[in-house]
């Protein structure tokens, strides 16, 4: 018997992945909306037969939206960028977007909306255009639809995540190292941000801002160090001064997939971890316990020269 209905925009992504994965074994029925569904096909390994739809949409067409979320009880929006393309700004993204679904939520009396934020941008919004229009989605979230949770987490990891396997990448090719900035972080393992979404939903919980954190602090420096530990490599980091630090950023911003950009290297400038503005999943009653160094043995193997057999 299904609980509820639930849609998911960006659930192709790690967490969407995740979020399917677990909330589709305590019968929920999940519509997973992509860009390109031919390319999401596995997503349909991740559910029970019955209880996953997959639907290729423009997400900027109003009616398109209003006919997906209607049927729905629950909308959750993962949908986020890192740096803007030709055709993705922030703001057409992480504002308007939202903006969008959060009012056909209202307008068709949705039980609950979940939105994607990040930790912190409150305090980096003057100083960076993804923190600016990250704050911006969320203000607009709650004056839009009170039935909204925001959900704000330091970095989320996994071995399909953005940020450890590119680390591993350049860190398995590269023993010097550069270090720009060595702000500190809180990160949350995928696992445990997409059981902290099920049990929103489970339990209801409508009209919060949350903080989502790991159970360690660590700074920039030593996730580095993990991560070139895990591999069985040593590493130089060498401290890179800031206007050195900006002409390799605005080089980097030509790759089609920038290595670090300009607005990326103003929001090194701030912490990642707790504020204290905000309660935090532990208030709720939900844990996030996987530590980082144990969870990225288990893949950082495949950027050993032995591969797998490096363990051993």
């Amino acid at each position: 018997m299904i609980k509820k209905k639930v849609i998911i925009f960006g659930a192709s992504g790690q967490i969407g992945r995740n979020i399917i994965r677990k909330i589709t074994l305590k019968n929920y029925k999940v519509t997973a909306v992509t860009r390109n569904a031919h390319k999401s096909i596995f997503l349909k390994t991740q559910a029970p037969l019955g209880y996953l739809d997959i639907v290729e949409e423009n997400i900027f067409d109003q009616k398109i939206l209003e006919k997906l979320i209607e049927p729905h009880d629950v909308c959750i929006n993962l949908i986020g960028i890192l740096y803007e393309k030709k055709n993705n700004s922030f703001k057409n993204i992480h504002v308007n977007f939202p903006a969008m679904i959060s009012k056909i939520c209202k307008n068709y009396n949705i039980d609950q909306f979940i939105h994607l934020s990040a930790l912190g941008v409150e305090n980096a919004k003057n100083d960076s255009k993804y923190a600016q229009s990250k704050f911006e989605g969320e203000n607009i979230v709650f004056q839009n639809f009170e039935n909204s949770t925001v959900l704000k987490p330091s970095i989320v990891y996994s071995q399909d995540d953005n940020f450890t396997t590119r680390f591993l990448s350049l860190l398995s090719l590269f023993p010097v190292f550069p270090l720009f900035e060595n702000p500190k972080f809180s990160p949350i393992h995928c696992k445990d941000l997409s059981e902290i979404i099920v049990g929103l939903i489970e339990k209801n919980i409508r009209s919060e801002t949350i903080e989502c954190i790991g159970p360690q602090t660590l700074y920039f420096k030593e996730i580095l160090k993990i991560l070139s530990k895990s591999i069985n490599k040593k590493h130089f980091f060498i401290s890179v001064p800031i206007p050195i630090a900006k002409i390799f950023a605005k080089t980097s911003e030509i790759l089609p997939t920038p290595l670090i950009t300009l607005d990326q290297l103003r929001l090194l400038k701030y912490n990642n971890i707790a504020t204290g503005n905000f309660k935090t999943q532990n208030d709720y009653g939900f844990k996030a316990d996987l530590k980082f160094e144990n969870e990225v043995k288990k893949y950082s193997y495949m950027w050993t020269e032995r591969g797998e057999y490096s363990r051993n």
